[in-house]
């Protein structure tokens, strides 16, 4: 097994929590997002990933794996222990939804495609790029705050697929310094995980290719 990323990668970073929480330790193969232009863009990498961007995880079989959720839901299915979702459908249902809000609304949004487009394409400026992304940092960590429980990790006593997904994006939070005083569910939660071993060894500055 093979993991393509990228040391600073959100996505990659939520997909390396993931799989030391199941105990996996996959070869790795570091793809640098700005170095001639970003590698993931090249020809040699396209033809791994369509879609040009990290993390992929290539199986054993040759088959690969796009879209970290897509890849950690298969993780789930196929490595069942530890569980990262509760037993019942509507736990499971409220650990997604917070999934969700920071994959699909939180992330997506400063992310370095949309951040570049509105500083080449628009024409924003810093302080113009930064209010952007405290504003949609800021709404859905105001979502999640209020979502999460007021002890443990987000959902109980035990990490799961809530805290692979808040934890890096913590990690993005704090390098745009995004103010986070309001947020102490969160704060709570994200400082347990990362004492975690799991958490701890996919941190980005543990990564071989870190800078």
């Amino acid at each position: 097994m093979t993991l393509f990323d990228y040391w600073r990668s959100t996505s990659s970073y939520r997909l390396r929590i993931a799989l030391a929480l199941k105990g996996i330790a996959p070869d790795r193969e570091a793809i640098h997002l700005v170095r001639n232009g970003g590698e993931q863009l090249g020809a040699a990498y396209r033809a791994l990933n369509p879609q040009g961007r990290v993390p992929s995880l290539r199986l054993d079989d040759g088959t690969v794996l796009i879209q970290s959720p897509a890849i950690i839901e298969y993780l789930e299915e196929t490595r069942p222990e530890p569980p990262l979702l509760p037993a019942d459908p509507v736990s499971r249902a409220r650990v997604r939804a917070v999934a969700a809000i920071i994959g699909c609304d939180m992330h997506p949004l400063h992310n370095s495609g949309p951040l570049g487009y509105l500083r080449r394409e628009l024409g924003a400026s810093e302080p113009a790029v930064a209010a952007w992304i405290t504003r949609w940092i800021g709404d859905g960590f105001s979502a999640v705050e209020a979502l999460i429980g007021p002890e443990g990790f987000c959902f109980g006593p035990e990490p799961g697929l809530a805290d692979v997904y808040l934890v890096p994006q913590l990690y993005a939070a704090r390098r745009f310094a995004v103010p986070l005083d309001g947020y102490p569910n969160i704060l709570r939660a994200g400082a347990l995980a990362e004492a975690h071993p799991a958490f701890a060894a996919a941190h980005p500055s543990r990564q071989p290719d870190a800078e």
